[in-house]
């Protein structure tokens, strides 16, 4: 592979201690508590030598090192070899949340707000980096990967009512009706919206209608 044509992926910090930063993977990259790794979180929790995450000519495959506490994808412990895909969400003993981005051609920088022409409405979602903009001032810290599955659900058909079993199958995956109890749906509705009126607590987003489901009220700025 010409390393000076390849478009190489990214991984950008989310919740943690390395909130905001990123790393370019052109090979491989190690993440644990060692400080000889590339990717260093200094926490005990984190074993020092934790995951690897190498770019290959097939794809880029992450491996958990027989970590203490575990590497999840996409809130899943991860116990075999696995390709990312862009847009998924890693954490590392719970402690270190990451997004592997395919590219980083698209991606704005942490902290630099909205890109200007992006949307025109109030609310702006970014699937590829999981982040979530009211206006120009992003949510801060970045929403959980339940939270960002329930908005991304009803943001992908705005004004449209998503019953209520839809929204439990794209959040918990398919056959989770049965088991997530109205109380813990309704518990994560409840938060998001928490996190939506730290921006702006004015305007409810989130529009319950009963018997059917959820919409998104999501006005032109």
């Amino acid at each position: 592979m010409d390393k000076n044509t390849i478009d190489f992926p990214v991984l950008i910090g989310q919740s943690g201690p390395l909130n905001g930063q990123r790393w370019v993977i052109e090979d491989e990259v190690l993440i644990g508590r060692d400080p000889t790794c590339d990717i260093v979180i200094a926490d005990r929790q984190v074993s020092r030598f934790h995951t690897r995450i190498t770019f290959t000519e097939t794809g880029t495959l992450m491996e958990d090192m027989g970590s203490k506490n575990g590497t999840y994808l996409n809130g899943d412990l991860i116990s075999v070899n696995l390709y990312l895909q862009d847009g998924d969400s890693i954490q590392v003993a719970l402690v270190q949340s990451l997004v592997y981005l395919s590219s980083d051609a698209t991606v704005p920088m942490q902290g630099e707000g909205l890109p200007s022409g992006v949307s025109t409405r109030r609310l702006f979602l970014d699937k590829r980096s999981k982040r979530v903009w009211i206006g120009q001032a992003e949510v801060i810290p970045p929403l959980s990967a339940p939270q960002f599955r329930l908005l991304s659900s009803i943001y992908d058909q705005q004004g449209k009512v998503i019953p209520r079993q839809d929204l439990i199958q794209a959040i918990w995956g398919s056959g989770a009706e049965e088991g997530v109890s109205e109380q813990a749906f309704d518990a994560l509705v409840r938060r998001l919206r928490e996190r939506l009126s730290e921006l702006e607590p004015e305007f409810p987003y989130i529009i319950t209608v009963r018997g059917h489901g959820l919409r998104l009220d999501n006005p032109f700025s």
